[in-house]
């Protein structure tokens, strides 16, 4: 998985700048933390921090490809190719020989031979970098659904790059400036493609290469979701959802180190869990290992909220004797969600504010923390909602014919607020829902159209489009921020670009044939699941209902509040934000209901830590 990082100076030697390139690489050490690596050329400086999973002797990094004594390329990769021995056979016929077995190499040699159209070949996850010392270029390349971060900063001769902000922070040129735009990307639920936090950092797209020159920068979109009539009827189409699935699962469960899911009792992990039971049972590599997650005395304390009708628990022990799995659940106190170092970890990790599902950020690094103690790598359902129509806005009138991201309309938006308690004229001056707006157009602008496709139709390929290259991109960054702040490799196998090509061109009255979210992915793996997990709702991931986890957060405020020094103070409703610390709660604490509070905290820890600088 690894972290990579590295700095490219047309107008200066930089063969010298160990100190800078190894704070740029140190920081990033939780990404990586088995190996790390320097390659320092006069031009160009490239930095690696190494999580072994493949060939873990043989795939050090930066790694160079010589020829008659010279360099001729060289490499900082972090991900997973997984259709590498396919493309190692196929460069062996060329005549490429190898020196280890793993994908990094399988990678550099394919640029040698295809050049940037390597990107066309490769199937997996990945954020990379190589270094042409012929041509003194660049390339940065980054997968096609966004599964691996990659952030760039163009300098005045050149640019400096890595998997996370704090890379291109560490560097003595990068400032800590935050504009309007930065601070709207942080605290409103946008995942805008290429923007970032802090002014002047970029993230390469998903589907992008940026190649970097004396010459300049050049950007080439080599991936994006198109619009192609379906032509298989509704049992071909289940069935080859399904060979894709097996066939997705069978490349990603390759790993040289221990391996396991992620299971919830839902249909998304389930399957993949059900899926990867099979498969390691076929190569007699079983059982399955698995984990869940849930908190101290839910089965006692859980009560229905707006978005979970049932607790999590008693689906997964199903699944898991349905499977056999080698099954641990991982259970979580308020005590761990409000941990000062758990949160400070989660603050590091991500580089900005937290901006939503407050206590699911430290939650989420607890379960990767303890999952890393038995395992390296997990295989996760992200995206599968995305890609089968999984939210209740698929099916909600208002939300499907609302002019704004599907989210963001009044049912659903509250699940994700995180202003209420931002001053009033803060958020006049700085127009949230205008710019929500300007995305939300941009957005609609790109989607790809079908000839004769129905009005209908046609706006539920909006929908899965702003879901497939917006919504699901939070969840992504979130997913690995938290496990790579432990060194864990989540896989995410809904992400097969082959997989979502296919589904996103499935017409809308096939994926719902039954009626139900995700018909199309249920009936594909029918055979697979007991019915009780067949017919369960869907159930997002687990929040705690614990009133004394809410009941430290506002203790938490009112400390904030009666320190004048506050950084955040001067952009909060100050007013509201002490009535809300000082008032009582309710038995139950719902989750949407404290967005604001936990902005407030979030925001003065990240302005404290990361000495920011606000310009608006």
């Amino acid at each position: 998985m690894c972290g990579i990082a590295g700095w490219v100076d047309y107008s200066r030697d930089l063969s010298h700048e160990r100190a800078t390139t190894q704070a740029m690489t140190d920081c990033m050490a939780c990404r990586g933390p088995d190996a790390e690596g320097l390659w320092l050329g006069r031009h160009a400086v490239l930095g690696h921090r190494r999580l072994s999973v493949i060939d873990p002797l043989g795939g050090r990094q930066p790694m160079t490809a010589e020829a008659d004594e010279r360099e001729l390329a060289v490499i900082t990769f972090s991900g997973e190719v997984y259709n590498f021995p396919a493309l190692r056979a196929e460069l062996v016929a060329h005549g490429h020989r190898f020196r280890t077995r793993s994908d990094t190499e399988v990678v550099l040699r394919a640029y040698l031979h295809w050049g940037e159209d390597l990107v066309d070949r490769l199937n997996g996850m990945y954020a990379l970098a190589i270094w042409d010392d012929k041509s003194q270029e660049l390339l940065l390349v980054r997968d096609r659904m966004g599964v691996k971060p990659l952030y760039y900063q163009a300098t005045v001769h050149g640019v400096l790059f890595g998997s996370e902000p704090k890379a291109i922070l560490a560097h003595p040129s990068a400032s800590r400036r935050v504009d309007a735009d930065g601070f709207r990307e942080a605290l409103d639920m946008l995942k805008t493609p290429e923007a970032a936090v802090f002014a002047g950092m970029r993230e390469v797209r998903p589907g992008q290469l940026v190649r970097v020159s004396q010459r300049g920068m050049t950007k080439r979109q080599y991936w994006k979701l198109e619009a192609q009539e379906h032509t298989e009827g509704p049992e071909a189409t289940v069935r080859t959802v399904r060979e894709l699935l097996e066939d997705v699962i069978s490349c990603q469960l390759v790993s040289d180190v221990p391996l396991a899911t992620l299971l919830s009792g839902g249909l998304d992990s389930s399957t993949v869990t059900a899926l990867a039971a099979k498969a390691l049972g076929a190569e007699r590599r079983g059982p399955v290992r698995s984990f869940s997650v849930d908190f101290v005395g839910a089965d006692q304390r859980f009560q229905p909220d707006g978005v979970r009708a049932t607790s999590d628990a008693p689906f997964v022990r199903e699944v898991v004797r349905h499977v056999e799995a080698d099954h641990l659940e991982v259970l979580l106190n308020s005590d761990d969600l409000v941990d000062p170092g758990v949160r400070a970890a989660v603050l590091r990790a991500v580089d900005q504010p937290p901006a939503f599902w407050g206590d699911m950020w430290p939650s989420l690094y607890l379960l990767f923390r303890t999952v890393r103690e038995h395992s390296t790598v997990v295989l996760s359902g992200e995206a599968a909602d995305e890609l089968f129509g999984g939210y209740q806005w698929f099916r909600n009138p208002a939300a499907i014919r609302a002019n704004t991201f599907p989210w963001a309309t009044p049912g659903s938006a509250r699940y994700f607020g995180g202003l209420s308690l931002l001053d009033g004229g803060l958020k006049e001056k700085l127009d949230f829902t205008g710019y929500r707006q300007q995305r939300y157009h941009e957005a609609l602008a790109e989607v790809p159209l079908l000839a004769g496709e129905s009005r209908t139709e046609r706006r539920l390929r909006e929908m899965f489009y702003l879901n497939l290259t917006r919504f699901v991109q939070v969840l992504l960054d979130r997913k690995d921020r938290m496990s790579m702040a432990v060194g864990l490799e989540v896989r995410v196998p809904f992400c097969d670009h082959r997989l979502v090509e296919y589904v996103f061109n499935v017409p809308w009255s096939m994926k719902s044939f039954d009626g139900r979210e995700k018909s199309l992915l249920r009936a594909a793996v029918a055979d697979l699941l007991p019915d009780t997990i067949l017919k369960r709702v869907k159930s997002p991931y687990p929040a705690t209902q614990d009133p004394c986890y809410e009941q430290a957060l506002r203790r938490q405020l009112a400390e904030l509040l009666g320190d004048r020094n506050a950084p955040v103070r001067p952009l909060l409703d100050v007013a509201r934000a002490q009535r809300l610390a000082s008032s009582l709660m309710g038995a139950v604490s719902q989750p949407y209901d404290r967005g604001g509070l936990e902005m407030a905290l979030w925001l003065n820890a990240w302005l404290t830590s990361y000495d920011v600088t606000l310009e608006f």
